[in-house]
C-alpha cells in the first residue's frame, strides 16, 4: 500500500513538470531555424499566472527570457510554425504533458524595432486560435503534430517588423481563479510582400484576458464531449 501511495505521489510530481512547455523555434519558408533564433526564450519552462502582469506580453520573471538580435523574414500570406518543447534540449516527443489540456493561440504587434520593444502595451492583434472541439483541446492536437502550432501571417498586412505571440494555456488547475497556466514567448519577425490593405483592431497586453473569463476560469473535467468552450481574448484578425 504504502509503495503505491509513494509511486503515485512520483508519477503526479514527473507529471505536473512534464506539462511545462517552451516556443523553442519556428519554422519559416521551409526552413526550420535552430532553438532561440529570434526568440525570447527562457531557461526555465514555467508558467505565466497573473493576467495583468506586464509579463504576459513575452514572458519574464520567474521565467527570465534572454534576448535574440535576430530577426526571421516571412511572407505575407504563409504558414509559420511554433516549435513547442518541454525544455530547451527537448524533442519532439517531448512537448507537454498531454493531460495539460487547453487553447491555443497567436499574435501579432507590429514594433518599429522587433529586436528591442518589449511587447507590453497596445498593438495586438490575434491571428489563430484553437479551442475545445468534440473532446479534443487544441494543445493536444499541437502535441500530436509533433509540437508544431500551425499559424497564417496574413496577406493583407502591412510590410515590416512584427512581434509574434505563439501561446498555449493549460486549464488542469482553472478551477480557481488565477489558476490556468498561461505559456507564451515572443518571435522577432519581418513581414514582406504583405498588400497592406487592412489595419487590424488592436488590443492591449497584458489587458486582453481576466482572471474571471470563462475561458480561463472553468473545471474542464466536468466537461463533456459537446461542450461548448469559449476561447479567451479578442477575436480572431482575418483579410
Amino acid at each position: 500500500m504504502k509503495a503505491s501511495i509513494i509511486l503515485a505521489g512520483i508519477a503526479a510530481s514527473a507529471s505536473a513538470v512534464s506539462g511545462h512547455t517552451i516556443f523553442t523555434q519556428l519554422t519559416a519558408e521551409g526552413k526550420t531555424y535552430g532553438v532561440s533564433y529570434a526568440i525570447r526564450t527562457p531557461s526555465y519552462d514555467g508558467p505565466q499566472t497573473d493576467v495583468t502582469a506586464k509579463n504576459m506580453a513575452c514572458n519574464g520573471a520567474p521565467n527570465p527570457t534572454t534576448p535574440s538580435d535576430k530577426i526571421i523574414t516571412v511572407t505575407a500570406g504563409s504558414n509559420v510554425s511554433a516549435v513547442w518543447r518541454h525544455t530547451l534540449q527537448s524533442g519532439a516527443n517531448d512537448v507537454m504533458d498531454p493531460g495539460h489540456k487547453g487553447p491555443v493561440m497567436a499574435y501579432l504587434k507590429k514594433v518599429t524595432d522587433a529586436k528591442t520593444d518589449s511587447g507590453v502595451g497596445d498593438g495586438w492583434f490575434k491571428i489563430q486560435e484553437g479551442g475545445y472541439k468534440n473532446g479534443v483541446w487544441a494543445t493536444n492536437e499541437v502535441i500530436n503534430n509533433k509540437g508544431n502550432q500551425v499559424i497564417n501571417i496574413p496577406s493583407c498586412l502591412a510590410n515590416g517588423q512584427y512581434l509574434l505571440r505563439a501561446e498555449m494555456v493549460a486549464l488542469h488547475g482553472a478551477r480557481s481563479t488565477n489558476g490556468a497556466q498561461l505559456y507564451m514567448e515572443c518571435a522577432q519577425i519581418e513581414v514582406t510582400g504583405g498588400t497592406g490593405t487592412a489595419k487590424p483592431k488592436t488590443y492591449s497586453i497584458p489587458g486582453i484576458y481576466k482572471s474571471n473569463d470563462p475561458g480561463l476560469l472553468i473545471d474542464i473535467y466536468s466537461m463533456t464531449t459537446a461542450s461548448k468552450y469559449v476561447i479567451p481574448g479578442p477575436p480572431v484578425f482575418t483579410c
